[in-house]
């Protein structure tokens, strides 16, 4: 009976997430981008939220996704809630496609996804054979679950145990909480749910009970995720776990008439076992959701208090880049655009100095915190330069033209120094894998090369923000500095070898930072020669 129990679990969980992939990748793998691109407002994230959970059948995976992109500054808490609804209703996809019973397809589907697998190379259609494979996994998982569990009918204690349940709903919605947080899937648990009701195991009255508790328990996933995010990140998670505690405080208030509901509809619309228990988790989600939308202030200012902190939140969406102003007023888009080069400017100074400390203080935030910014450079990459392209066939003054053409050459420009400071990461995480020491000279040098390469980038954007002429200037300085400072390294670096004081792998490590802060000036000096006029 374990076996067949455990063998089924895992057969269902490996459908689930097998089918998940293949939808995700028919879908074009761009479910981050729906979840970023469309959550203007809480109803349009409502809806993101259940297209996307629909096909990656996980509200877990959606949650995931919506800490990450809250943690990395696209979303904000508001919209992060209404997207958190939304998965919740998404989720229950899977209940009714359990629902509509076709177990006896099960192993066909499995043998034509196999056939699918194994002689197609094509992507779209390898991507359909991955779909029916783990649609029939899913399904045969559930059967051998179910047969797994029928020898459970002929045991007294368990009937006892039942019994104690539908006597008391809490019990039962803590059991469904502690299993979902164990196999951390809640269509897991409700698929096993839908075979103990299906097998007349458990009765409706004890069955609810579980199946708010398995609400509760899916939301541990996003907790795992957030832990080690920042705090907008912690309050996303703790804003599905608040939404579904309360959602079902106010259907334990009213089991017995949502009991007699459920029962209402099963008997007139002559649901299977299986279905009612998804109309069941579909009424509950879609239900919760209405109750708590009006809300979703509230719910983002309760959070807040309950967890306190200065929230460090970063927007790294694109602000500024309205498409009307390409039409009505190309000189105000042209501002627009420069906006969003600044920011992008600011993003590789706070890029380059999170580089910088990873290196000082090898601590993995400050690396994670880098490439989330890096991420966020390329991002405002696409956008702008997609924004200056549809502006390029706009009415342009010569001056406007000129404008034009730096801002294009800008965002070249910063976009490289977010490369090579993702480089110097990479060098720090050689470092840590190959446990490469560095000596205590070495890493003042770095540091002075650093710094002057910081305040060099800072003063190139400064100078395309005000267009100073004289801060340009500085900037060729100290490029020039640089440029002295990087071959004064190589020959200390050399006499350091020379000595035996370093490793060749340290050396390495060293060259090629002093290497990429060199390479970073030089696209400082190419922002202030497009200031003074000087670059062609």
């Amino acid at each position: 009976m374990l076996f067949e129990f455990l063998g089924g679990l895992g057969f269902f969980l490996f459908g689930i997430k097998y089918m998940g992939e293949g939808l995700q990748r028919t879908a074009g793998d761009k479910l981050r981008d729906i979840l970023n691109r469309f959550t203007t407002n809480p109803f349009i994230g409502v809806l993101a939220g259940i297209i996307v959970t629909g096909l990656i059948q996980s509200s877990s995976g959606t949650t995931v996704i919506i800490v990450g992109l809250v943690s990395a500054g696209y979303m904000t808490l508001r919209q992060a809630i209404g997207v958190i609804m939304g998965a919740n209703i998404g989720t229950t996809v899977t209940a009714f496609i359990i629902g509509i019973n076709i177990e006896e397809y099960a192993l066909p589907l499995v043998a034509i996804g196999s056939i699918i697998l194994f002689f197609f190379k094509n992507k779209r259609i390898h991507s359909l054979g991955q779909i029916l494979f783990g649609f029939g996994g899913l399904f045969f998982g559930l059967e051998l679950i179910s047969k797994g569990l029928r020898p459970l009918g002929n045991l007294e204690t368990f009937h006892e145990f039942t019994i104690n349940m539908s006597d008391n709903p809490i019990l039962g919605v803590l059991i469904g909480t502690v299993f979902t947080i164990i196999v951390q899937s809640s269509s897991a648990t409700v698929g096993i749910l839908q075979g103990l009701f299906a097998e007349g195991l458990l009765d409706i009255h004890a069955v609810l009970p579980i199946l708010f508790g398995d609400n509760i328990g899916t939301t541990i996933t996003a907790v795992l995720a957030s832990i080690g995010a920042s705090i907008a990140a912690k309050r996303a998670a703790a804003t599905h776990v608040l939404f579904n505690l309360i959602g079902t405080t106010i259907f334990m208030i009213f089991l017995k008439p949502f009991t007699m509901f459920i029962t209402y509809v099963q008997n007139t619309l002559n649901l299977n076992p299986e279905m009612t228990i998804a109309v069941a988790h579909g009424t509950f989600n879609v239900t919760n959701t209405i109750i708590q939308f009006p809300f979703i202030a509230l719910l983002a200012m309760l959070v807040t208090k309950l967890i306190p902190g200065e929230d460090t939140f970063l927007e790294f969406k694109a602000r500024h880049l309205e498409p009307v102003f390409i039409e009505q007023s190309p000189s105000l888009a042209l501002g627009q655009a420069k906006e969003e080069v600044l920011r992008m400017g600011q993003f590789a100074i706070l890029g380059l100095s999170e580089a910088n400390y990873y290196l000082r203080t090898k601590a993995q935030k400050h690396a994670d915190s880098a490439i989330k910014l890096e991420e966020a450079i390329n991002n405002l990459d696409r956008k702008i330069t997609n924004y200056l392209i549809e502006l390029s066939s706009s009415s342009l003054s010569e001056n406007e033209s000129t404008e034009h053409s730096i801002l294009v050459n800008t965002i070249r420009d910063i976009e490289r120094v977010g490369d090579h400071f993702e480089n110097i990461l990479e060098l720090v995480d050689y470092q840590l894998a190959n446990r490469v020491g560095i000596t205590e000279s070495a890493m003042e040098e770095l540091e002075e090369m650093f710094e002057l390469t910081i305040m060099t980038v800072k003063d190139a954007v400064n100078a395309l923000d005000h267009n100073d002429k004289e801060l340009a200037r500085n900037v060729m300085k100290k490029e020039e500095l640089i440029d002295k400072m990087e071959r004064k390294l190589r020959k200390q670096h050399i006499l350091r070898l020379s000595a035996g004081e370093c490793s060749a792998q340290s050396g390495i490590v060293f060259v090629d930072i002093i290497s990429n802060l060199e390479r970073i000036s030089d696209h400082a000096v190419n922002i202030a020669e497009a200031v003074l006029g000087e670059r062609q």
